[in-house]
């Protein structure tokens, strides 16, 4: 197999479907795609009904092309990452991984133009994120939720409004900003740094005002983003936590016992926003996100200081925080559904609170004059209720 070849089966599984997302290359299976959030088999010729091991190892030696670096990762790790090129304007980040003796590709396609928030139907709230003149953003979701595709809008309305130095730490770099109002200077892990804690270290010495930094791996990390949100900084960054209070209680739990109360208190004091995202189903096709938005307040930063209680949760205060801009996942999935964007059943699937959905659900029925309840003939038998007024 050849790199031709390999170019050849890339362009096919894209062209295969609409909404493709992913390309998966694993022994044992066919040429694969996620389509939508769904896997799907692609057709090529000459037909490959299940790869082999051997076409999976040269799949991936093909696209590392003999890295030194991403074959130490590879053999040290069980897997490693890069980024891969198809012609002028074809992008794909890529991880390599072994498993069961085997090596498996999965190369996620990397949109050239950079979207905007209005163009990634976000709440209009979060255009009041790029103004942000220092602290800590985060993003979270699970992996393949739209985290960095959120973050390079949010970067491309701050290129586009404000004169200001921004750098990137990225492993790969995904989104290629050109330079608008802003200088950008973007770094990928590997090339040009060796780890995240160490670019970050130094793009501290870099005069920047506005830090992205791929992900909060480790401690390290995110004692030095912490650090660089205190003195003036925007840090933007992912975590792969499912919503704001678990974000929270991850940072704090990344330190020492004796260490968390001193977190908390940077923390109530670096914390502007966290997005939490979820990727679901649309109606009519292809994919909307879900988000949960936490915005900095007095009443968030009391809870960050002492802690989540029974009666005094970040769901409760976000919920109650929609005049600001805050909302759960709930409160979004509700109106996702409302504008007729995805089903009752997707709603229900992706809540948080199954309950307070459900309610939700039949709110909105009752206000669209619909019935709330699949159960019918339960109304008083009217015969026997005049035979008891008349004696009878």
């Amino acid at each position: 197999m050849k790199q031709p070849d390999i170019d050849y089966w890339i362009r096919t599984m894209l062209s295969s479907y609409d909404h493709v997302s992913d390309l998966n290359v694993t022994a044992g299976r066919p040429l694969q795609v996620e389509a939508a959030g769904e896997m799907q088999p692609v057709a090529v010729r000459p037909a490959v009904n299940n790869l082999t091991p051997f076409q999976t190892e040269v799949f991936a030696l093909n696209l590392i092309n003999n890295d030194q670096r991403l074959l130490t990762d590879l053999v040290k790790n069980g897997s490693c990452d890069l980024s891969y090129r198809l012609g002028e304007d074809m992008r794909f980040r890529v991880n390599v991984f072994s498993g069961r003796r085997n090596i498996s590709t999965v190369l996620r396609k990397l949109e050239t133009n950079i979207p905007t928030i209005p163009e990634l139907a976000l709440p209009e709230i979060l255009n009041k994120v790029p103004r942000e003149k220092n602290g800590l953003i985060l993003v979270t979701g699970a992996t393949g939720t739209g985290k960095s595709t959120t973050l390079a809008a949010i970067l491309d309305e701050v290129n586009r409004t404000q004169p200001v130095h921004v750098v990137t730490l990225e492993d790969p770099i995904e989104y290629a900003h050109e330079h608008k109002m802003a200088t950008f200077n973007q770094r990928e892990l590997g090339a040009d740094f060796d780890s995240f804690a160490s670019g970050l270290r130094a793009a501290l010495r870099q005069a920047p005002k506005v830090i992205l930094v791929g992900e909060m791996r480790d401690l390290e990390t995110m004692e030095i983003g912490m650090t660089a949100a205190e003195t003036g900084h925007v840090v933007m960054s992912t975590l792969h936590t499912v919503d704001a209070g678990q974000t929270i209680n991850r940072i704090v739990g990344m330190f020492d016992l004796e260490e968390q109360a001193q977190v908390r208190n940077r923390l109530a004091d670096t914390i502007k926003w966290i997005i939490c995202q979820r990727l679901l189903p649309k109606i009519g096709g292809g994919r909307i996100a879900a988000l949960e938005i936490l915005r900095t307040s007095l009443r968030i930063k009391e809870l960050i200081l002492n802690g989540e209680t029974e009666d005094k949760t970040f769901y409760d205060i976000i919920a109650d925080g929609t005049q600001s801009g805050m909302m759960t996942f709930d409160q979004h999935l509700l109106k996702l559904c409302e504008n007729g964007l995805i089903t009752e059943e997707t709603a229900l699937a992706y809540s948080s609170r199954r309950s307070t959905v459900a309610r939700g659900l039949d709110q909105l029925k009752a206000a669209r004059g619909e019935s709330t309840t699949a159960i019918k003939g339960l109304g008083m038998d009217q015969r026997k209720d005049d035979r008891r007024s008349s004696g009878f």
